[in-house]
Parts: C-alpha cells; sequence; structure tokens
C-alpha cells in the first residue's frame, strides 16, 4: 500500500511522533487527522488498525518483541491532497544480557608500570599504578536512547575486576638515617615499607643483631652499639636497602 504526500503537507498528526520503547513493553501512538478523513489508519505487520469513522486511530502492542519496520498512518481524505502518509520514527532497545571485564593474555596480579589489555565490547589499555592495588574495573553498557529515552539512560554492568598490583618496597623516607646513641637508652630503627607482595626485612651490620628482630622491620634495643645497621625489604620484584648510622653520645651531652 503506497501513499503520497502532497506538497501542502500531510493533515495527519502523530502523538506522540517519536517513541523509545523497551523490549517486552506496550507501546500506544495516535494518528490524528486535521481534516475530514475516508480512511484512517496503520500499516504495521503488528496490530495494523483502520478506521472509517474516526479523526483518529491508534496504534497499540501490548509487548513489543519483534524488530519490525517503523509503523506507518495513512490517510484517505475527501479533499486534496487526498492521500498521504506519516512514518512514526520508532526505537525499540533491549540491554545487554550481560556484560564482562577480563584481562587479555594475562592472569594473577599485574605489575605496577606494566602496560594490560582488558577486553570489553572493545579494548582498554591499563597501566596500573600501587596506588590502585585493590581497586576495582567494571564495564557499563549504556544506551543512549535522546531526550525521549529513558531517563537516565538503562545501563548494564559488569562483574567487578579486582586489581592486585605488585609493586616492589617503597620506603617512606628512603635516605639514611643518623641517630646518636644515648648509653643505656632504648632506640628503634624504623625500616617500614609498602609493597606487594608484602616485604620481607633482613638486617645486616658489622655489630650484633639483637637476637630475635633480625627479621622485623623495626629493630628495638638497649643494646645497640655505635655503627651503620643496614636493612633491606625484598619482595618477589626487587630488593631495596636503607642505612641507619649510629652515633656514639654521651649521655647529659
Amino acid at each position: 500500500m503506497i501513499y503520497s504526500v502532497s506538497a501542502e503537507g500531510c493533515s495527519l498528526v502523530l502523538k506522540p511522533s517519536r517513541v523509545v520503547v523497551g523490549f517486552g513493553e506496550p507501546v500506544s501512538v495516535s494518528c490524528e487527522a486535521t481534516r475530514p478523513v475516508r480512511v484512517l489508519g496503520w500499516e504495521s505487520v503488528i496490530s495494523a488498525a483502520h478506521t472509517q469513522q474516526d479523526l483518529s486511530v491508534q496504534w497499540k502492542v501490548d509487548s513489543l518483541i519483534d524488530w519490525i519496520e517503523e509503523p506507518i498512518c495513512y490517510g484517505v481524505f475527501f479533499t486534496a491532497p487526498r492521500q498521504c502518509e506519516e512514518k512514526l520514527n520508532l526505537v525499540l532497545y533491549k540491554t545487554p544480557d550481560s556484560v564482562s571485564i577480563r584481562p587479555v593474555n594475562h592472569s594473577g596480579p599485574m605489575v605496577d608500570g606494566k602496560e594490560y589489555q582488558l577486553l570489553l565490547s572493545s579494548i582498554l589499555m591499563v597501566t596500573p599504578t600501587k596506588a590502585e592495588n585493590g581497586a576495582q574495573y567494571r564495564c557499563v553498557a549504556e544506551l543512549e536512547l535522546g531526550p525521549e529515552g529513558p531517563q537516565p539512560p538503562p545501563t548494564v554492568t559488569s562483574e567487578p575486576l579486582n586489581a592486585s598490583v605488585y609493586f616492589p618496597p617503597t620506603f617512606l623516607d628512603p635516605v639514611p638515617v643518623v641517630l646518636d646513641l644515648t648509653v643505656g637508652g632504648e632506640m628503634t630503627l624504623n625500616c617500614t615499607a609498602t609493597g606487594n607482595p608484602t616485604p620481607v626485612y633482613s638486617w645486616q651490620s658489622s655489630n650484633p643483631i639483637p637476637e630475635g628482630t633480625g627479621d622485623e622491620a623495626a629493630l628495638t634495643s638497649s643494646s645497640l652499639l655505635p655503627g651503620t645497621y643496614t636493612c633491606t625489604a625484598s619482595n618477589t620484584l626487587e630488593k631495596k636497602s636503607k642505612e641507619f648510622i649510629v652515633k656514639a653520645k654521651t649521655k647529659g651531652v
């Protein structure tokens, strides 16, 4: 069925002229004639309708689940222009059943500063840093359907991808520390470092290391001797060392 649209325009009004419908949702659009009409109807593979009595006819579907051509409202009039049509701007949308995110050609923790590919519907390049250890990546699919569509736009979000980022030991202050030793006073050499995996510690010195403290981050003792104490923090990525220089100081001076 073919109808022409005259140069003077078509005397048909669609209300609304554009509809955005979610898959399986109902839809209803009215076509109204602005002058007397002989036949007024909807041409559609679903819910076609017509009337010879009224100035309006409705296209209505209780649950739209078919990807159809846009319905057309047509009118046959008593006076010129005798035939015209208006096509409905119909948008049928469906959100994805699921959205996923995963690393490409990699498993296990990521390494600080190294580039990785994350596969979504497209590929995202990431270069994680130690600050992102424990962070989560998510893929969000969002449908932008214009002002007639649902607001906010419908979205589907993937399960989170938890980022475990390996980074070498890092001291808060890596420069050597100089300490004055008061004879008989307790002293703490704090070698704490951040890192993933968690750093393990070892101490070296030409002086005796207090028993039971050789693998601790902090060395606390009242029997330290003057000299240089070197702490090493290490994990699977790297070893970092820091020096503590203990100088003798006479009590009361």
